[in-house]
């Protein structure tokens, strides 16, 4: 009996709409933006919570109008007036609703998939428990507003319902990370642990994945969160009303003390398999992580003729080109900590833009001249001196005999002295400049910046 009326109310009620609306919003958001996952397991999973921002408005919206129902039809005396409990009479609502969003996520999840199948090189089942989330959020959101489109059976409800779920989900987080940081950007403090209540993440690193402890934790508290709206759906009393406030206040009460601080960049980690290194050895060795094994045919090239012009250049030139196993700066919870330092003989380059369909975006020739910048590059964390990025220049310049090119947000005194430094260093002898050069990389790779701003002329006053 239950399973009929369960199959009628997802024909004929709102949520179908509900699913519908979700399913193709969803749809058309992930698919517009596939660059940021297309052939990576762990970042669809985060792109899909992120989707939450939407979707759960929506479900609050939906499970509003759907509990208005009987107040909208005027039956809620002659339902009342019945001996069958209440909770009997919303249950297949209920369930019809918490199977209508689920099901609208779950597929857009199945679609968007179709862009991380074919160039995806690493599958972390972690990925589906983080996506996973999101399905007793929707739930919790959709019984909470149900729940509340009963107790105040207005047209208003269900529109302030879903702009306050979008404040909630959608600015509060970071509102919260944004009053931990000061004018300069730096972080006055982690944000605190409640902010992972919000089911929603603002960016991971390919690098990183959200720890299953944190997962467990926020399926907990939403779990305890959708049976609070559930109980309040049915309840009729004052006391049961009262009663069950108390799943959610239990749910967040031992979640929030076992959740870390520092909002997503607390809960994430760098992944170990992500980072392992997928090497082409068909020449010079050229490596990439895991996570990016579909990159790899398209650096082998660039990697290998960028190392081509270095032996022609550099004494004791680097053999060994490997993308950086470091999550970006902005990633992690103490970017100051500085990572292991490579070895002189290899580059460590950036990962490489990346396209629609998960492949290397190589266009705009930016690619080669980042791989020639990074035969001057060391991990020595945060220690840079304002004019290196200069000398830098100068130097890739000088590996690929071209003048340095001039960039937008240089001054006119920048682009006069890197070019009167690019014609002094080439007046040289060629020995002379190969032996200068060679001293320059060598202090680089010590973590000295010296031999670089040696080659710069002194600024003017």
């Amino acid at each position: 009996m239950t399973g009929r009326i369960l199959r009628i109310e997802l024909r004929r009620s709102a949520a179908l709409s509900v699913a519908l609306l979700s399913l193709v919003t969803g749809t058309v958001l992930l698919l517009t933006s596939t660059q940021f996952f297309a052939g990576r397991w762990m970042q669809l999973a985060i792109s899909s919570r992120s989707l939450l921002m939407v979707l759960l408005p929506f479900a609050l919206a939906g499970g509003a109008w759907l509990g208005q129902r009987d107040a909208r039809y005027r039956v809620t005396e002659l339902f009342a007036s019945t001996v069958r409990p209440r909770w009997q009479r919303v249950v297949p609502t209920a369930s019809a609703l918490a199977v209508a969003v689920a099901s609208a996520y779950v597929l857009v999840f199945l679609v968007a998939a179709g862009w991380v199948v074919p160039t995806a090189g690493y599958f972390p089942a972690s990925a589906l428990v983080v996506a996973g989330v999101g399905v007793p959020a929707l739930v919790a959101a959709g019984w909470l507003g149900m729940a509340a489109g009963r107790a105040v059976p207005r047209v208003v409800t269900a529109p302030v319902l879903a702009v306050v779920g979008f404040v909630l989900v959608g600015l509060i987080p970071d509102l919260v990370m944004m009053a931990n940081t000061n004018a300069g950007l730096a972080r006055l403090g982690p944000e605190p642990s409640a902010v992972l209540l919000v089911p929603t993440f603002n960016g991971l690193d390919d690098l990183q994945t959200i720890t299953t402890r944190v997962s467990l934790l926020q399926t907990l508290w939403l779990v305890s969160l959708a049976a609070t709206g559930l109980l309040l759906l049915g309840a009729v009393r004052r006391r049961a009303i009262a009663l069950a406030v108390l799943p959610a206040v239990l749910g967040g009460a031992v979640a929030v003390p076992l959740l870390p601080v520092g909002g997503t960049r607390g809960a994430a980690v760098v992944d170990p398999v992500a980072i392992e290194l997928v090497c082409d050895n068909d020449g010079p060795q050229v490596c990439v992580t895991r996570a990016h094994t579909a990159l790899l045919p398209d650096v082998v090239g660039p990697a290998r003729q960028a190392l081509g012009m270095m032996a022609t250049k550099l004494p004791d030139a680097p053999v060994r080109a490997v993308q950086t196993r470091q999550a970006d700066y902005w990633s992690r919870r103490d970017p100051g900590t500085a990572p292991p330092r490579h070895a002189a003989d290899t580059i460590v380059f950036d990962t490489p833009t990346i396209d629609r369909a998960g492949r290397a975006d190589l266009s705009g020739d930016y690619f080669l001249p980042s791989l020639l910048d990074a035969a001057w590059g060391q991990d020595c964390g945060d220690r840079s001196e304002p004019d290196e990025p200069l000398a830098r220049t100068v130097a890739t310049a000088w590996l690929s005999g071209q003048p340095p090119t001039p960039q937008r947000w240089w001054d006119p005194a920048d682009i006069e002295r890197a070019q009167s430094a690019y014609q002094a260093l080439v007046s040289l002898p060629e020995t002379e400049q190969r032996g200068r050069m060679a001293a320059a990389r060598a202090a680089a790779m010590d973590c000295r910046s010296d031999g670089l701003l040696a080659i710069l002329p002194a600024k003017k006053p």
